[in-house]
């Protein structure tokens, strides 16, 4: 019988629980991969925190972003042929369907075909950043040409590929990080500038770099105590984007900053735009094109094994890495 981690009940890393279940059959419009990688995203910590805004019925499976073997199809679905590698695009919640698992159902739709020459590991780690980035920053923010983007949490999966997505479309990445530690590692990583908040004024680095102007987008996926002064970095007319919420205390916002800069906020989920099978279809051609041409690339900080995927969700909880955790299977 294949494993699958479960949860009984909502807190720390202590809770996932590895236990045998029944093979998973996929229905229609589903298919069942054997899973070599699975991808370690902020969204599960969340939800096995009990944090989440919805919590599912217990006990539930889990899960963001895998990468496996096609080993079964469900009625309906074409295109797709057993044996075939692929890679999970999250269109569904982080309990929908039981991904950290060793063989699991998910729906075909979400399924895109690996590069020969990539691995199941990189696999498991693009798709859930890049989706994010390329929604967040162009389908939602527009972001352009010559524009400015501050990147909070930047040496997260999501912050690099956020970084490489504005550097396609000739955009300017600040990199966000609470100290200078990362700060080569980020350079190394494409961003333009750095900025250590807990070392220097937010507002007064970005005024410096961008002349005084600030940024025109902020993509933010913290929110907390520190929101009001991204806001105040932000540039006349510019925009802020929340794609998360990693702190726990309330998110001020300051009226007088959104209204003296007219300012836009807009909140974005992967989630909820992959719903559309037109956007789903864009954010595969976006994402391939750019591995393809070298222009994207996801970085895998560590790997755990599956027995020790507890570790994992400890090791992405300290907040030393940078790039994507990746579990193997």
């Amino acid at each position: 019988m294949p494993r699958s981690v479960r949860l009984h009940a909502f807190g720390d890393a202590s809770v996932l629980r590895i236990e045998q279940v029944a093979t998973p059959e996929p229905g229609a419009g589903e298919v069942r991969l054997r899973v070599q990688a699975i991808g370690i995203n902020r969204t599960e910590i969340t939800l096995r925190a009990g944090r989440a805004p919805v919590r599912p019925a217990l006990p539930t499976g889990l899960g963001f972003e895998a990468a496996g073997v096609v080993e079964a199809l469900g009625e309906g679905v074409a295109g797709i042929a057993v044996g075939d590698r692929v890679a999970l695009i999250p269109a569904y919640s982080a309990a929908q369907y039981a991904l950290y698992g060793e063989q699991v159902v998910a729906p075909a739709r979400s399924v895109v075909a690996i590069p020969q020459g990539t691995t199941f590991i990189e696999a498991a780690a693009t798709w859930a950043a890049f989706g994010t980035a390329w929604g967040g920053l162009v389908v939602t923010a527009g972001l352009s040409v010559g524009q400015t983007v501050l990147i909070p949490a930047a040496s997260s999966s999501v912050g690099l590929a956020a970084i490489q997505v504005a550097n396609r479309i000739g955009a300017r990445p600040i990199a966000l990080t609470r100290t200078s530690a990362k700060r080569e590692a980020l350079l190394a990583h494409g961003a333009a500038e750095v900025i250590a908040t807990a070392e220097e004024n937010l507002a007064d680095a970005v005024a410096a770099l961008t002349a005084g102007k600030g940024a025109e987008l902020v993509f933010d996926p913290v929110g907390g105590p520190t929101f009001p002064l991204l806001t105040r970095s932000t540039a006349v007319g510019g925009t802020v984007i929340l794609y998360g919420a990693l702190s726990p205390d309330v998110t001020p916002l300051a009226p007088a900053d959104l209204v003296v800069r007219s300012l836009t906020l807009r909140g974005f989920s992967l989630t909820a735009m992959t719903r559309s099978d037109a956007r789903l279809s864009e954010l595969k051609m976006f994402v391939s094109n750019g591995l393809a041409a070298g222009l994207l690339s996801p970085t895998v900080a560590q790997t755990f094994d599956f027995d020790h995927i507890a570790d994992a969700h400890r090791f992405m909880e300290a907040g030393d890495h940078v790039g994507k955790i990746v579990v193997t299977v």
